[in-house]
């Protein structure tokens, strides 16, 4: 945190922004009091021009780092897309310090490209493309060392100079754990357009829950809808007996207790597959390689319960 704000700052947004006795001595007092920081964002225009093709946003959730995010992000965006070769899927992979979905597609060494109407997605099939901050790397193995104002400098660019095309059925916005500048980056930003939703993923035990409550605590403050929560890595099926075994142990009732307690819909489990993390690492669609696999199937029927839950929202 920046030294020089005051501990009790109410905010630029506030009314009583510049005016209280926490804001003496704040470099910033001046700025914050005339009002200007009150003032509409200009970019927020922009952005609702910008997606207003979009028909479905989705964020992609989770306090916990390592459930699978990004896989779930992969398979959500897959199945959407063969299922419907009408409907176009659009993938954001605002993960600024760790995009790893170019690698998960198998479209890493791609390039993006800049015209007069934006930047031009990556296309993984005809109708399924995706944008990340590690197109824009010189080399893959680069780290992004950014402070938060950098980050949303480029959330904002992704989502005002991005062009989708005339139609995208869904934008699958895949994030990092936490809830901290990205996330309120985003909801900041996407508030201002329809159809604003998020999907949670989270693993069985507790130490992952624990911080999955959290972001459901900052989905409902936020006024967020939560179409459900997914439960990642719920059980081994052996490739070759069948049988099932737990990896991490569901001591507090797992992802299905919890939605029940937390008062949000349960989408359903996918279970832990070998066979998903190798093609997760080879860009090849697991989707397509392993149709009838019970984790493909579990997939299907979390993406046919979530569709039908934005329905409701």
């Amino acid at each position: 945190m920046d030294p020089n704000i005051p501990n009790h700052c109410p905010g630029t947004d506030s009314s009583s922004a510049g005016q209280v006795s926490a804001c003496q001595g704040c470099p910033n007092q001046n700025i914050c009091a005339s009002g200007v920081t009150q003032l509409p964002d200009p970019a927020l225009d922009v952005l609702k021009h910008r997606l207003s093709s979009v028909k479905y946003k989705i964020l992609v959730l989770s306090g916990k780092g390592g459930v699978g995010k990004s896989t779930f992000t992969s398979l959500l965006a897959r199945v959407l897309a063969n299922e419907n070769e009408q409907k176009n899927i659009g993938v954001l992979d605002v993960d600024i310090c760790g995009p790893s979905l170019p690698l998960v597609f198998g479209v890493q060494d791609e390039n993006i490209h800049q015209s007069g109407s934006g930047w031009s997605p990556v296309f993984v099939e005809e109708n399924l493309s995706i944008m990340s901050v590690g197109f824009l790397l010189e080399s893959k193995d680069d780290a992004v060392i950014w402070r938060g104002p950098k980050k949303n400098a480029m959330i904002k660019q992704f989502l005002t100079e991005v062009d989708w095309g005339d139609t995208l059925d869904y934008l699958i916005v895949d994030t990092p754990p936490g809830t901290s500048d990205e996330h309120l980056s985003l909801v900041q930003f996407l508030k201002s357009t329809d159809n604003f939703s998020a999907v949670v993923v989270t693993t069985p035990q507790e130490v992952s829950l624990l911080d999955v409550r959290k972001e459901l605590d900052f989905a409902r403050k936020v006024g967020l809808p939560v179409l459900g929560v997914v439960e990642n890595m719920s059980a081994f099926v052996c490739p070759k007996c069948k049988a099932v075994s737990e990896i991490f142990p569901k001591n507090t009732g797992g992802a299905a207790q919890m939605s029940h307690e937390m008062g949000v819909p349960f989408l359903g489990s996918v279970p832990l597959d070998p066979s998903l993390g190798q093609c997760c690492d080879e860009g090849v669609n697991f989707i397509q390689k392993y149709a009838k696999s019970p984790t493909v199937v579990a997939i299907k029927n979390i993406v046919e319960n979530l569709t039908r839950n934005l329905q409701l929202i």
